[in-house]
């Protein structure tokens, strides 16, 4: 981010707030999102983004994403994302960008994203639907925070597991099983846990909340009105 002279951290998570929103409305899997957000943050890495085209990078990049991950499910069409920035930006601009992103990565989109070892290490932790939609709702927490871009895919999903064990009260919160699988000792992963637990707590107050109101409702268990973890 240090590279760009017209947008910010706090414009990066505006961005991310938004397209977790589109998302969830789309109906996309959850691989989409996780390749969305990668897709920006490698761009933004090597090119630099006027303002005005930030969402313009963010649509561009969910079109990418969708093409590549939905496979057997329903992928937006370009004037799909058109009509969702409400019309900003129009086919041309769309498909300008598509191959502006491609070319500056290489077409190279197949990369380990924190999706993937989410759904080894849920696994690994025989977690139930409640565990799992709260790693879940910490790991989209992360995907919002610039903060949380310097860690690799593995830790933040780690991290993500052992702050929702703390915050069950899992015994015991970590376990040789666990170290095994993610690679990650417990004394590791303290400080990511601590993060995304800060990220939990200042949640339901924030004015991007979309994540906060997404994992409030039933269908996700409501796992975001749970009290965030104190031993964190």
């Amino acid at each position: 981010m240090d590279s760009q002279n017209q947008i910010n951290e706090n414009m990066r998570m505006i961005l991310v707030d938004w397209l977790i929103d589109v998302h969830y409305m789309f109906k996309l899997s959850p691989e989409t999102l996780y390749l969305t957000i990668q897709i920006i943050d490698r761009y933004l890495s090597v090119q630099l983004v006027p303002r005005k085209e930030l969402q313009l990078l963010g649509i561009s990049s969910m079109l990418i994403a969708s093409k590549y991950e939905e496979i057997w499910g329903w992928a937006p069409k370009v004037t799909d994302l058109v009509d969702i920035s409400e019309r900003t930006y129009s086919r041309e601009h769309v498909l300008a960008m598509e191959k502006s992103i491609l070319a500056s990565l290489g077409w190279s989109l197949t990369l380990p994203t924190p999706y993937v070892f989410l759904v080894r290490f849920v696994k690994a932790a025989m977690a139930d639907k409640e565990m799992e939609n709260i790693v879940f709702f910490l790991a989209e927490l992360g995907l919002m925070q610039y903060a949380m871009v310097k860690f690799r895919p593995s830790y933040l999903t780690a991290s993500a597991v052992y702050a929702a064990r703390c915050t069950l009260n899992k015994t015991p919160l970590w376990d040789e099983t666990l170290v095994l699988h993610t690679g990650y000792s417990e004394s590791q992963l303290i400080d990511g846990a601590k993060q995304l637990v800060s990220f939990h707590s200042g949640s339901a107050g924030h004015n991007l909340n979309v994540v906060y109101r997404k994992y409030s409702a039933s269908e996700h268990c409501g796992v975001a009105l749970l009290a965030p973890a104190k031993i964190l």
